[in-house]
Formats: C-alpha cells, structure tokens, sequence
C-alpha cells in the first residue's frame, strides 16, 4: 500500500507541476492574459444583465475588478512590448553598424530582385557610379555596361543574373577610370531551404589588379633583360668547352660551376616568360599524336643519373601505350616539372615512382615520392606563382615556386586536372588526368626502369 500511495503521490505533483507550468506559460503570454481578462468582464457583464443584479453592490465590483485587472494586464503587456521593442531596436542598430563598417557593398534583395536592405559603403558606391535610383539591381547594374571594357560580356551576364538565382562571381573594369570591380551574389533562404531573396556584395579590387600588372610588366622585362646576357654567356662557355681539357682541374671546376649555373638562371628566365604567357592566356600548344608512356620513359631516363646522384630510387610502371592528341613538348615538361620536384624532396635513401595507367577513358598519372611532405594548411597555394612550401624553405631546397603553377596551366590547357595528396613526412602524390585520344590498346607489356 505504502508503495500504491508514494506512486499516487508522485503522480499528484507530477500533474500539479506541469499545471504550474502551462500557467505560467499562459501568464507570460499577453494576448492570452488580456484575452482572458476581456472574455471575463463580458461573462460578468452578462451574467449581471441575465439574473438583473445591477444595482446590487457586489455585482458592481466585480466588473469593477475586472476592468482593474484588464488594465493591470494591459499595463504589464505595455510594458513588457515597450521593453521588447527597445532590445529589437538596439539589435537591429547593431547589426546596421555592423553592415555599414564592412568595405564591401553589400544589398539584400527580394526574389524578384528589388532592394530591401543596402549598406553605406554600397549607397556610397551607387552614388559614385551614377547608377540609377529606380528598378532591380541588375537592371541598375546595366546601366554600366557602356562604361565597361567588355560591353557585350556584362550585359549579358547582368540578363543572366536577373533570371538565375544560382551563386555567382564576376569582375568588371569601368574604361574612363580603371576602376575594377568584383561582385558576388548567392541566394538567401530560410532554415527548411525555402529561397526568399538574394545577397550581392560589391567589392574594388583596383589596387589589387594595378599590383598584378605591375608585376607581370616587372617580370616581363626582367625576362627579356635577361636574356641577352644569358646568349652571351652560353655562347663563351661552349667557347671554353672546345678548349676545356687545356685547363688545369681548378680552371675545368670552374667552368663546370658557371655551366651548371646558367643553366639554372636560363630555367628560371623561361619560367618566367611562360609564366607572363600563361597569365596573358597567350600559352599555345601545338597537339599531336603522343604517347603518355614514351614520354615518361624518356623522362626517366633522363633523370635516373640525378636520381642516382641523390641516392633515390627512380621506378616507372606503364600499362601499355597510352595515345593523347597533345602537346608532346609541352606534356614533356609536365613530367620534368614532376619528377624533378620529387626528387628534390626525396632523402637519400628514399624512392620516386611514376605510375601510368588508363582509368574511365582518362590517362592517369602518378608521381609519387617519400619523401619532406607538404602541411594541409599550405596544399591549396601549392600551384600560385612564387608559393614555396614552410618544408622547402625549411630545407633550403631551391627553387623559383614556378614549377606547379607551370604544370597546372599545361594540363588544363589539354583538358584535364591536376591535384595533390600529401603528409609532413609521409611523402606526396601528384595525380593527373588527361584525356585519352583513343580507346586504349590493352594487353601490351608494362614498362619498368628502375635506378
């Protein structure tokens, strides 16, 4: 019994605790409690009407007492929506400031594209540009399209951003000023993924793209200065080399520095042009019938007295012949840039193989080493111009940072892709897909050179 009893107890305040809960929920709810204030007075009120006890005094007090406690409530819910109104305007100005202190322009629209909210720095923008003060945005954003370098290209792309809600990114320079432009837009949609308008933001990137060109024009005519010394110099030393073996071993040590040394200055000054090339999309290939595979052999071949001088093992493994139309000097390169990169991060003691296969109509391939590794953090800049790993400069490996940035522009250039897989000490894979240029021939043996 004494069990029965403590479960009914339990059960009582179980139910008398969520009572006080609704009750307090509902005291806390304004429309509810003067709602509730309301529809008593006027039961009272009929109530008083119906048994015809209006002039008693108890029945005037209680509609007395009713209309006392609807205007308490009406006073507490006054308060209380003055006090929420105060908090809703400081967050609103808040989050105003907070808008308005961005550099970027930014604009929120509805669907159909009409301004509901802009920031200062945009406003600012809007009157520095002339842009017109009625209409969508992208209709306002026409209105610039004479003024640009590229006419046709944004006016087009202002008509498709007024029929297609998709993300976008896009970058326009003004003529008569040079000022440049780039935008952003993306959609703005509620937690259960319904759309309700559209964010743009504005940025100036002028000063950015000045630097760049300024850059390019440095590098450029650094290049071409370069380069006529550099003829001179290979000239002389060919010179030398007919009369090389007149030399002493000091004098032959020499030559042997300053050859090695030009050829690297010689490197770097054809990176650069290819570089100032690629940037001004000027790079051209000249396709042909090619074959992966014989071009990786030769490649290796090439590099196996490197890889020996290092103490590395250099492998290749081909499945049969892999037919691309491309670019064969151009591809060459490719694998130069490659495998001397993972030979340079390999130890002594380490290894470097080159794998070449034919994967889902694409030719695959791989280089991979085991050797310094690259930081994730760092893999993203991997192929930007000059970017040199915290590894390589920690190891004082040289190099210009032009290799990879090289390598990416080639291959996309022929179609295809190109990417990293790689460990601070756990070694590096660079895999790349190109594009086969016919259905590949099966059953040919593999290729192995070893070191």
């Amino acid at each position: 019994m004494s069990a029965v009893a403590d479960l009914r107890l339990a059960e009582r305040r179980a139910l008398a605790t969520r009572l006080r809960s609704a009750i307090s929920r509902l005291a806390r709810n304004r429309a509810v409690l003067v709602g509730t204030a309301v529809v008593g007075l006027l039961l009272t009120v009929a109530a008083m009407l119906a048994t015809g006890r209006s002039g008693d005094p108890l029945s005037l007090a209680l509609p007395l007492a009713l209309l006392v406690g609807v205007g308490v409530a009406a006073g507490l819910s006054s308060r209380r929506m003055s006090s929420d109104a105060l908090e809703l305007q400081s967050t609103s100005a808040l989050q105003r400031a907070l808008l308005d202190s961005t550099v970027d322009g930014i604009c929120l629209t509805d669907l159909a594209g009409n301004p509901v909210l802009a920031n200062a720095p945009l406003q600012r923008l809007v009157v520095e540009l002339g842009l017109p003060l009625h209409g969508t945005v992208a209709e306002r954003l026409l209105a610039l399209a004479d003024r640009t370098t590229e006419p046709a290209r944004f006016s087009e792309r202002m008509r498709e951003l007024g029929r297609d809600l998709a993300p976008s990114e896009d970058e326009f320079e003004l003529a008569e000023s040079g000022r440049v432009f780039r935008g952003y837009t993306a959609p703005v949609a509620r937690r259960d993924g319904t759309v309700v308008g559209r964010i743009w933001t504005l940025r100036e990137v002028t000063a950015d793209r000045r630097l760049e060109r300024l850059r390019d024009a440095f590098l450029g005519a650094v290049s071409h200065e370069l380069r006529t010394p550099l003829t001179s110099m290979s000239g002389f030393l060919e010179l030398l080399g007919d009369s090389e073996h007149e030399l002493g071993p000091a004098g032959r040590k020499y030559v042997d520095v300053i050859r090695r040394s030009n050829g690297r200055l010689r490197r770097a000054v054809e990176d650069m042009l290819l570089v100032a090339e690629i940037e001004a999309e000027r790079l051209e290939l000249q396709p042909t019938a090619t074959d992966l595979a014989e071009l990786a052999t030769a490649t290796v071949e090439q590099a196996l007295p490197a890889a020996a001088e290092r103490g590395v093992e250099l492998l290749l493994e081909a499945d049969g012949r892999l037919p691309l139309e491309a670019d064969a000097g151009r591809l060459r390169q490719v694998l130069d840039n490659l495998v001397s990169n993972a030979l340079k991060f390999t130890p002594s003691g380490g290894s470097v193989e080159i794998r070449i296969h034919a994967e889902d109509g694409e030719a695959v391939l791989e280089v991979q080493d085991t050797g310094l590794g690259i930081p994730e953090d760092e893999q993203d800049q991997l192929f930007e111009r000059f970017f040199r790993s915290s590894s390589s400069t920690e190891a004082a490996i040289p190099g210009t940072g032009l290799g990879l940035t090289i390598t990416k522009a080639i291959v996309e250039r022929h179609g295809g892709t190109i990417g990293v897989e790689s460990a601070p000490s756990a070694g590096t894979t660079v895999r790349v897909r190109l594009p086969l240029q016919t259905k590949l021939e099966l059953g040919l043996p593999s290729r192995e050179i070893a070191a």
